[in-house]
């Protein structure tokens, strides 16, 4: 693994830092108050090949590697987080679809996510069963050319989604993960309602559910094999996982190299912050554990990218990587005092959104059987 960057790495890497200094973080806040990300700045992010850019040329995307998918997750994750996961959903539905889909279907969704005309969601959960992936109520029955759903599921982008990639179960059995199919759906089809959630923070991802009453969609919509959808897309979350791992880490990042100035400017006693190791030592941890956190993300990808097993390490990613960030922003706001509890600062912001990614897409506990039954199997796992 080289730990050097390329000239075609920089010049992605280059636009994202420049977008999310100019752009995205100026505007954290108020995304926030608006409950969105503004779709001109969708269109921003495509046109520079940062939405899905490990997507093949042929489908819109760049054709990079994961690592620089991911290193460009953790730059625009400086800027706004939310943002960010804007990127991860990206990637993540568009390699469902150039894996699952029917070539003509692939090829406008795909194009349109890279170019960030439109956003497809991920219907992975219900509100009942919330990391139960493999139990859907959500059922789908054949009836001609067509498929009819008939169910609900959370999603992010819940408003402003075109369509969703979900899990429905297609056969008679009730085993976890079986006759279960995936299907992606468009959301202006007759039968489809939208619940926004109100949430405490990721609130311009604007997460909701989408209720599907009789809702039919073309049978050339059906993502993969009837029945088993589950086990095939399910593959593409050892990517993302790692990749939320990056974006919670850019901006935990973002916190901590604010708060390093910070404490070299403040003075109490007549002298910087920063002369007191009750305030440099635990910043140097901090740094520390960013660091180690990083480094597994990017073998993580880079396992991705080589063909190697990376079930495992996409987990410890999942669990490590938004903990190691909150725990970091966490003690940044405190070292900034009253000003980093109040809202003129995006420090408070931005506990609330990691924290919110320490539960969706897989909880600690979910990643830890995960990497459980890697090491053990499933017999002698939890």
């Amino acid at each position: 693994m080289d730990f050097g960057t390329t000239a075609v790495q920089e010049r992605y890497l280059e636009r994202a830092r420049t977008v999310a200094g100019e752009t995205l973080l100026p505007g954290y806040a108020a995304r926030e108050r608006a409950g969105r990300i503004e779709p001109e700045l969708r269109r921003e992010l495509g046109a520079l090949g940062l939405i899905a850019p490990e997507v093949p040329v042929g489908l819109g995307g760049q054709g990079l590697d994961r690592l620089t998918s991911g290193m460009i997750t953790e730059e625009i994750g400086r800027g706004d987080i939310n943002v960010g996961y804007l990127q991860v959903v990206g990637s993540l539905v568009a390699q469902i679809l150039a894996a699952n889909a029917r070539p003509e279907v692939a090829q406008h969704w795909v194009r349109r996510i890279c170019g960030g005309e439109e956003i497809v969601g991920i219907g992975l959960t219900e509100p009942h069963a919330g990391s139960d992936a493999g139990m859907p109520r959500l059922t789908a029955r054949r009836d001609g050319d067509s498929y009819v759903l008939d169910g609900v599921k959370s999603l992010s982008f819940g408003a402003d989604a075109a369509a969703v990639v979900v899990f429905a179960r297609t056969g008679p059995s009730e085993q976890r993960g079986r006759d279960i199919s995936a299907f992606l759906v468009p959301l202006d089809l007759p039968g489809v309602t939208r619940e926004p959630y109100a949430d405490m923070g990721t609130r311009a991802v604007g997460r909701g559910a989408v209720h599907l009453a009789g809702v039919r969609i073309p049978a050339d919509h059906l993502l993969g094999a009837e029945g088993g959808g589950f086990s095939q897309v399910m593959q593409g979350f050892d990517f993302s996982r790692a990749l939320i791992g990056l974006q919670t880490l850019g901006c935990a990042q973002q916190t901590l190299d604010e708060t390093w100035r910070y404490v070299g400017e403040r003075e109490a006693f007549d002298r910087p912050l920063s002369t007191n190791q009750g305030v440099a030592f635990p910043l140097a941890e901090a740094e520390t554990m960013l660091a180690a956190a990083r480094l597994l993300c990017h073998r993580t990808l880079w396992l991705k990218d080589t063909g190697r097993p990376h079930t495992a390490e996409a987990a410890m990613c999942k669990w490590f990587a938004p903990k190691t960030a909150y725990d970091v922003v966490n003690q940044c706001l405190l070292l900034h005092g009253q000003y980093g509890y109040r809202t003129e600062l995006p420090i408070e912001q931005r506990l609330r959104d990691v924290l919110g990614l320490q539960i969706g897409d897989g909880t600690a506990q979910i990643m830890k059987l995960v990497i459980a039954r890697q090491r053990l199997g499933r017999e002698l796992a939890p």
